[in-house]
Order: structure tokens, then sequence, then C-alpha cells
């Protein structure tokens, strides 16, 4: 087994289900205080738990796996409100250690030593953030702050509330009162959405609400298409796609808009697509910049690959990269070959106005 993790690989099966009936062993009381949907979903936890891990240790990462393991305790705390946050913190640092313990015991051979050692060093990490994280201490945040915030209240309680006309409608009288589209792209619906997604990991919102305001804001975007297609062409062209089975795709969708919107010729390829179908895609376009999102840190080793392979068959192109996955690292991208990386679209364009 390597740290590429192939998730029907028997080795992985095999920790798998060492780490989640260790924990059981561990702390009896579980059996009594989880149902089965909950067994159920604690074990898909260990395979998930375990490929952020991996996806650490294989890019020599820690802050991959301590940002995450916040995020899980944040998120376990919110969807089980029936649980003390002390005891949530209790099950995860006793989750670390057993993971820690059963990788050292069970993996010798199939890992190196140094990616063990990385492996325990990074749950002991992820330990002590966890017991930081129960002194709760409310994020800061620039939703409700500057000139656009009526705003984007406005657009956000029409998504909440599953009225799709007013979402349409608040978004066009904005634009037809002189609100830029650069602004409604960046300042708006990229707000908006980072928001719906807060909502979702404090248990406020369910999944199928979070992609029912995706879904209405592409329909949104649409409305522009116009006067973004019409835009003086700069004999330039993008290529972009979302790395991975992304479901979290429209931040991508928005930098493409924008690409097109300062003149370039845009090729959105969507998302969970093989290497030779991306590199196809740049033959045919001759792209002058690529740009891929990853939004989950699993994705990162697939995103290594077709930068390397595009670096391979086409060192002259620039590679731009983009996602929350980039976020939660230690400027990763700066190691992977990459020309630029930003979170904001329209930072790329200024950045492709000086360097291309």
């Amino acid at each position: 087994m390597s740290l590429l993790i192939n998730y029907n690989d028997p080795k992985f099966i095999e920790i798998t289900k060492i780490i989640f009936e260790s924990h059981f062993l561990k702390d009896p009381k579980l059996h009594s205080e989880l149902d089965d949907r909950r067994k159920k979903l604690m074990y898909d936890d260990v395979v998930y738990n375990l490929s952020f891990l991996f996806t650490a240790v294989y890019f020599r990462d820690q802050k991959i796996f301590t940002d995450y393991a916040v995020w899980i305790f944040k998120l376990l705390c919110n969807i089980m409100k029936d649980f003390d946050r002390t005891r949530i913190m209790q099950m995860m640092v006793d989750h670390y250690a057993i993971m820690s313990d059963s990788i050292s015991n069970q993996l010798i051979g199939l890992l190196s030593d140094q990616e063990i050692h990385l492996s325990t060093e990074y749950l002991e990490s992820a330990i002590n953030a966890t017991k930081n994280a129960v002194l709760y201490v409310p994020e800061s945040t620039d939703f409700d702050k500057g000139s656009y915030a009526q705003l984007r209240d406005n657009y956000l309680e029409s998504l909440l509330l599953n009225n799709t006309r007013d979402a349409y409608a608040i978004i066009n009288e904005a634009y037809k009162s002189g609100v830029p589209i650069i602004d409604i792209y960046e300042e708006v619906l990229t707000y908006v959405m980072h928001e719906i997604g807060e909502l979702w990991h404090k248990n406020i919102i369910s999944v199928d609400k979070e992609h029912f305001a995706t879904s209405v804001t592409q329909t949104v975007m649409g409305q522009f298409y116009d006067d973004i297609f019409s835009q003086p062409r700069k004999q330039k062209t993008l290529v972009a796609c979302a790395i991975g089975s992304e479901l979290h795709e429209i931040g991508i969708r928005m930098l493409s808009d924008m690409f097109e919107f300062h003149g370039w010729d845009s090729y959105y390829l969507g998302a969970a697509l093989p290497t030779e179908s991306i590199l196809k895609s740049i033959d045919e376009h001759k792209p002058n910049l690529i740009a891929l999102s990853v939004t989950m840190p699993p994705y990162l080793k697939v995103c290594e690959t077709i930068v390397m392979e595009i670096r391979n068959k086409y060192p002259e192109v620039k590679i731009a990269v983009g996602g929350q996955a980039f976020l939660r690292t230690d400027s990763l991208w700066e190691k992977m070959n990459i020309d630029f990386y930003s979170p904001s679209a329209i930072e790329l364009v200024k950045w492709t106005e000086k360097n291309i």
C-alpha cells in the first residue's frame, strides 16, 4: 500500500476496520451512545480521516491535517447536539491516538519509517488542535461588512426561502442600478456561496439546500452572459476545470466567466475529467493559461499528477490553481511547479495582465 490511496486495497480496509473496532474497545460507552446510523457514519469518518492524514503526509504538509481536525471537530459539535463538546473532543482525541497506534503497529513495511513518523507527529498535532478547539471562539466574518452587505443579505435570504424568482430579481436589480458584474461575482455571489457553506457546516441548513443555492446561483449568473461574451477579444485562451469528483465547481465557473468578461476565450471542462482528456483539450485549444480548482485536500495528489503531465507535454503554458484545498495548506502550490495561486478570480486576471 502507498500513500496514494486505493480505498479498495485490502490493507486499507483492514486498518480502517482495526481503528473503528478499537475505538469501541477503548470507549465501550460508544456502543450505547451511537445508534446504527451514527456507527456507519463513524466508519465513513475513519476512511475520510485516513485519506486526509495520508494526503498531509504525502505532501509533508501538517497544516492540511491540523486544519481538517479542527474543521471536523466543529462539524461534529454542530451535528451532534446531544453530545457535550468536551465529550466529542475526547472521542476525537481517542480516535487520533488509536489511529497513531494502529498505523505504527499495522503499517510497518507498507509505509516508510519517515511516513509512519510523520503520521504520528501529525496526529499528535491534531490532538492538540482539537483540545484547543474546545475553547470555542466565534469566527470573525466579513459577510455583514462593506457596501454590499445588504445586497448579500437579501440574496442569501431569498436562497434560504427557496425563492428562485426573488434571487434572480435581486441580482438583476442590482446590476441595473449600476453594480458592476465583477462586484456582483466577487463581492456578492462569492460571499453568499461561502456563507451557504458555513451554514451547512454549522448544521443550520441541509446539503440539499446547499445544492439548491448553487443551482440557483448558476442560473443567476446566466443573465450576464450576453454582456460577458460581448466584450472585445484579447486573442487569449483559458482552459479551466475542477479536479477530482467535485460537486463544488461554482468557483471555477465564476473564474471562467471573469476571464470571458476580460476578453479571453474560456473553455470550462467541468469536473472529474481523466488526465488524458485535459491534455487533449490543451492540445486542441492551445491555451495561454490553465486554471485548476481543488476543493477537497485528498484530490491535491490528483492535481499534482495533472500538473506534472501538463509540464512534461506543454512546458510553455502557464498554470494557476485555486480552491479551498490550497487554502488549507502551507503554501503547497509553491512546491508543485505552478505559476500562480490566488483564492480570488480577479487577482488571477490581474496577474495575467502582467505575466501573459
